[in-house]
């Protein structure tokens, strides 16, 4: 992996939908920091991709078009001005790179000197990925305890089903952003995320269940 000089990268640029009044200075600034560093170490900006959405989920036009540059081989990386624009979610941000290491493309957030082709961005990405496996954790955690607690109050556990919302919106959220459902599946089970029924298994059919039914 790495991006050196001369290599492609795709930019990507966002403000919420609470900041779209004053959005063109904030994405222009964004573009700026952008265009700045690449000119600085010799690296070719393809484009800017871009939204004005809330940086909660990652199910964004403007970022899949990014990061789909970077899996097709059209870009070797993906620069931000700032971490938050990629994404809000730590868990969120660590799975970009878990797939960037895994298919050999860079990521720059350059307000934390966040860069997988170096020792010191490596190192930023290694602390972020135990982040997000403690928050992973506690999660789990915190769903054994509610069900903990509903089963001491007499709360039947079973049908229907009794998801905590945290639980839901994991699953949503990686759905959106483009995890499969086996994927999905072994994350929770590598949790210890209890199923509805308070079981210890995931599987795929599981969490299409949880999705309301979605085939796809």
């Amino acid at each position: 992996m790495g991006v050196g000089s001369g290599e492609t990268v795709v930019g990507y640029v966002r403000v919420s939908t609470e900041e779209q009044g004053a959005n063109g200075a904030g994405l222009q600034a964004q573009r700026d920091a952008i265009a700045a560093e690449c000119e600085r170490r010799g690296w070719q900006l393809l484009r800017v991709e871009e939204d004005a959405l809330s940086g909660k989920s990652m199910n964004r036009p403007g970022l899949r078009a990014a990061l789909d540059a970077c899996r097709s081989g059209e870009a070797s990386g993906i620069i931000v001005s700032k971490l938050d624009r990629l994404s809000r979610s730590v868990i969120d941000f660590a799975r970009v790179l878990e797939e960037a290491r895994k298919k050999g493309f860079n990521v720059v957030a350059l307000d934390l000197g966040l860069d997988l082709s170096t020792p010191q961005g490596e190192l930023v990405a290694n602390v972020l990925a135990s982040v997000a496996q403690w928050e992973r954790r506690i999660i789990g955690v915190r769903t054994k305890e509610a069900l903990a607690v509903k089963k001491a109050e007499g709360v039947r556990i079973g049908r229907p089903p009794v998801v905590p919302a945290a639980v839901v919106e994991r699953v949503q959220r990686e759905r959106a952003a483009g995890r499969t459902l086996s994927a999905i599946a072994d994350g929770l089970n590598e949790d210890g995320v209890p199923t509805a029924q308070g079981g210890r298994r995931w599987y795929p059919a599981t969490v299409r269940y949880l999705l309301g039914g979605s085939r796809r």
